[in-house]
């Protein structure tokens, strides 16, 4: 199981980067137009963005919820652990998998598909790998990944544009 899992690990971390190399570049925000500098970030948990879902079931866009259907693209503060299979330098990160801050080892088996979020920091802007926990600011996003190679399976439903990872 664990070797499953470590493979999965790799496989998403292999999938932000690959996503990354191909995605157009995420244009600056204006301080005056953002949500952040009118006081309008909401602060969010992981709780906030589970959803119903039975362990081994494949994900259907239905499963996610009103309340967070909300939440796509507003500017959210969310902690968590920068995944260490994500991040593949100590400094000028920018691209990182974000996971749950369960205050135990969210890096193992078991991990639910909502408790992960692909981040990818905006233009110009980039943190440290830490192992520690950390605070990541940004517009948050439904956008479900897909691994093609393995069925379609999803690897993420949640990604962020982030303006700060702290």
């Amino acid at each position: 199981m664990i070797q499953k899992t470590t493979h999965a690990c790799i496989v998403l971390a292999l999938a932000v980067f690959v996503l990354a190399a191909s995605a157009p570049a995420q244009k600056k925000s204006s301080s005056k137009t953002s949500a952040s500098a009118k006081g309008k970030t909401k602060n969010i948990s992981f709780d906030d963005i589970k959803f119903k879902m039975k362990k081994g079931s494949k994900f259907k866009k239905k499963m996610i919820t009103t309340k967070i259907k909300k939440m796509n693209k507003k500017v959210v503060r969310i902690k968590g652990w920068i995944h260490p299979l994500s991040a593949y330098k100590q400094k000028g990160i920018t691209r990182f998998v974000l996971v749950r801050d369960n205050r135990e080892c969210c890096f193992g088996p078991g991990a639910a598909l909502y408790d992960c979020i692909v981040v990818r920091m905006a233009t110009g802007k980039s943190t440290s790998f830490t192992t520690k926990p950390i605070a990541v600011e940004g517009t948050f996003l439904i956008k479900p990944l897909k691994d093609i190679r393995r069925k379609g399976k999803h690897l993420a439903i949640y990604a962020m544009t982030a303006t700060k990872a702290k």
